[in-house]
């Protein structure tokens, strides 16, 4: 894995700026913890019994930017990309006959849509709801860098699991 793969946060800036470098520097976290391994490794539920998988974490990541910046501060209405299954579980996580490259384009476009959100947004104190609460930009962008932080932990943990590569 190769660090200089990351876009590098921006150290002093507004607010902003800060925000939505964080975030890119998770989202190119996970990239590269999912760089140079093979879609089966992608496939691989690495640490018994759980069944997280890297590819599973980029489509839930796909999912959590499509609720959080598509519809709920975009006002869209997208639907989720990957389903349910016949228990009305999301098949984010099921993942043995996924499309790897599909489900990384997937979740680059989303990426892209949500921060053309962002970037259009007039300030963080744009709103958006859902069930009824409002939720501000500032807020997401926050929880979105909380969100992506905790998965690239499992990440770590996978990534080393599949071929012992550790990395920041």
């Amino acid at each position: 894995m190769i660090d200089e793969q990351r876009t590098r946060p921006v150290l002093v800036g507004d607010e902003r700026a800060t925000l939505t470098s964080i975030l890119q520097w998770q989202r190119d976290t996970l990239m590269m913890k999912c760089a140079g391994l093979s879609d089966e490794q992608l496939r691989r539920r690495a640490v018994a019994p759980s069944g997280l998988s890297l590819l599973g974490l980029v489509r839930h990541l796909a999912e959590v930017e499509r609720g959080w910046f598509r519809n709920v501060v975009g006002g869209e209405d997208v639907r989720g990309y990957f389903g349910r299954n016949e228990a009305g579980e999301w098949r984010e996580f099921h993942v043995d006959d996924a499309d790897v490259a599909g489900s990384f384009k997937v979740w680059e476009d989303t990426c892209a849509r949500s921060r053309a959100i962002v970037d259009e947004a007039e300030s963080l104190d744009v709103t958006g709801s859902y069930d009824g609460e409002a939720y501000s930009l500032h807020y997401v962008l926050a929880h979105m860098i909380e969100e992506y932080a905790r998965h690239n932990g499992h990440a770590d943990l996978l990534r080393e699991a599949i071929d012992g590569a550790t990395g920041e």
